[in-house]
């Protein structure tokens, strides 16, 4: 028994290290690449120095360069604020409606608000440049934040169901007995009790939203162009290491924002 109770957590923790070492894999090569000395792609790394920080900051440095990324970066944080609003804008009624309210159709509509988490963004991308161009679409940041706000959507009404379904109905009829209207109701009562769905939702979009490249590579234009795009066609044009210094960038940034996300949340959970 005694050996039992030592196994049983040694061989869970051993099994969970594994799954969280897969899982990070991809972003553990991307920083380690971005350390190596070598001046090609090889891995595991010769050596470990930071000379590809350096590059990226001399790339950046280059005002031919620094202009493109400064304009990719702006055009994906535009995108991304647009979209989390959007998201939202959109996401926070559906999300009451599905949760307060009963109508013909419903559990249909909830498979086909998470489908976008499941479907191929290969076949999406593909899908949405046919329809951007029948439609005669031309506005690349149009196109984009359609698209994107499809794919986030999700996030944001899961989310916020999540929130929403915490809070007994018996709390907004006590709060319609005691007088208040609707619309009180819905900014004392609710929302409160939904900011955790809401934030989370929204960071969630935020985050997707700016990672995002394989639907933004079919839609982008070259007006606009997003910083994932941008990244992917720099590594095509160059095959050293800078582009893992300036990818280990995006993942600091992504890194913060989840640190917020938990910050903000906590242990009220965040659901995906």
């Amino acid at each position: 028994m005694i050996a039992r109770g030592w196994i049983e957590p040694l061989l869970l923790g051993g099994i969970t290290g594994l799954l969280l070492l897969i899982m990070l894999s991809p972003i553990l090569t991307v920083v380690v690449m971005s350390l190596t000395d070598g001046s090609t792609l090889q891995f595991p790394p010769p050596g470990f120095s930071l000379r590809w920080y350096r590059s990226a900051w001399e790339l950046l440095a280059d005002p031919a360069d620094t202009g493109r990324f400064r304009e990719a970066l702006v055009t994906s944080l535009a995108i991304s604020l647009t979209v989390m609003i959007l998201a939202s804008a959109a996401g926070i009624p559906a999300a009451y409606a599905l949760v307060r309210h009963r109508f013909r159709g419903k559990p249909l509509v909830e498979i086909l608000v998470t489908l976008p988490l499941v479907f191929p963004l290969v076949v999406l991308g593909i899908s949405f440049l046919v329809i951007v161009s029948e439609l005669g679409i031309e506005q690349g940041f149009l196109r984009i934040v359609v698209a994107h706000v499809i794919l986030v959507l999700p996030f944001v009404v899961r989310n916020c169901v999540a929130s929403l379904t915490a809070l007994p109905l018996s709390h907004e009829e006590a709060a319609r007995v005691l007088g208040a209207n609707w619309w009180r109701s819905l900014m004392e009562i609710v929302l409160p009790a939904m900011k955790p769905g809401i934030v989370a939702g929204m960071l969630l979009a935020f985050i997707v939203s700016f990672n995002e490249f394989t639907v933004a590579y079919f839609l982008y234009t070259i007006d606009v162009f997003p910083l994932p795009v941008w990244l992917f066609s720099r590594s095509n044009t160059s095959l050293d290491p800078t582009i893992f210094a300036l990818s280990s960038g995006v993942i600091l940034l992504d890194f913060i924002l989840i640190w917020i996300l938990d910050r903000l949340v906590g242990r009220q959970g965040v659901t995906l």
